[in-house]
């Protein structure tokens, strides 16, 4: 055997152990992805001021439904007055925390550090552990160019973005639907793109809302997310149907979205923010039991989505 036949043998025994390990490599990765522990679901309490439900029945619900803990709306006329966060979230933190439960995210009107009472509740909700807040509703001026709205947005985020490096806290952006005459700045996940690019992702990111994605960009809404990847903060869940807007969990296509396989693959470990959009009360009565039913079930779904992909 010549010098030159036994190095290309060496080499392809080299090249196939190579590949060997490669592949091993590759199963332990997709193991360990498929296994990732599913992160903590924080109900959006706005269903539970829709119920009538208050801070201590919020809280007793969000237990025996099996959530772990609320996305809390601190904003006028919801689940906390922004004038009362000093003295109403921490009641409500020590009522979720007595049940083993927890505040994990707020959902606020604040959109600028100058925004009434930003600094009362972000204070409030730092010294009690929190890190994300989504900022208020961000809606588009039909009379006035696009590019001015955002760049009016950025100045304020810049703004957001040194302060949270001070607090240690987040700011979401919700990529929001058109909703009857009302349209959103970032509901086009283009101008999303434009409003978070180039800001620390632990000081301004995205409050990735699926069911919104697909109803503005249906089946491309894949290719907006690979480009927003890297600023997706926190994900909220609701079942969509793209003819029926928000629908039962299951019965939408959120579950054919394949969304959660690439959440697991860049280690996402924020929680899960759960929305109850659809008609969970409807010929009946909007009761805490008819309630806490489509809390229940929804978790069961989304645990199936995120165990299923």
């Amino acid at each position: 055997m010549s010098v030159h036949e036994r190095l290309t043998r060496r080499e392809f025994v080299r090249t196939c152990l190579g590949v060997g390990v490669w592949a091993v490599a590759c199963r332990s990765r997709a193991a360990e992805s498929a296994s990732r522990p599913m992160p903590p679901v924080a109900l959006f309490d706005k269903v539970c001021v829709q119920a009538g439900l208050s801070l201590e029945e919020t809280a007793d619900l969000v237990a025996s439904s099996g959530a772990d803990g609320v996305d809390c709306a601190v904003r006028p006329r919801d689940r906390i007055e922004p004038e009362r966060v000093r003295e109403d979230l921490p009641r409500y933190a020590e009522l979720l925390r007595a049940r083993g439960k927890r505040v994990w995210l707020l959902t606020t009107a604040i959109l600028s550090p100058e925004s009434p009472h930003a600094r009362e509740v972000l204070e409030t909700a730092r010294g009690l552990g929190v890190k994300y807040y989504r900022v208020g509703f961000l809606r588009k001026d039909p009379d006035q160019p696009t590019e001015s709205q955002l760049r009016w947005v950025r100045e304020r985020l810049r703004a957001l973005a040194a302060w949270n490096r001070e607090l240690g806290m987040c700011a979401l952006l919700q990529n929001h639907s058109p909703a009857g005459s009302s349209q959103y700045l970032g509901g086009d996940l283009r101008e999303m793109l434009a409003l978070v690019e180039g800001f620390p992702p632990d000081t301004v990111a995205v409050a990735f809302d699926p069911g919104h994605a697909l109803l503005v960009h249906g089946d491309e809404w894949r290719d907006h997310f690979e480009r927003l990847r890297s600023h997706v903060g926190v994900v909220y869940v609701k079942d969509t149907d793209r003819k029926r807007r928000f629908v039962p969990f299951g019965e939408g296509e959120f579950g054919r979205m394949r969304l959660f396989p690439r959440l697991r693959e860049q280690g996402y470990a924020a929680p899960f923010s759960l929305h109850i959009e659809f008609d969970w009360v409807g010929s009946g009565q909007r009761t805490r039991e008819r309630l806490e039913q489509a809390v229940r079930e929804s978790l069961q779904v989304l645990r199936r989505w995120w165990e299923t992909g």
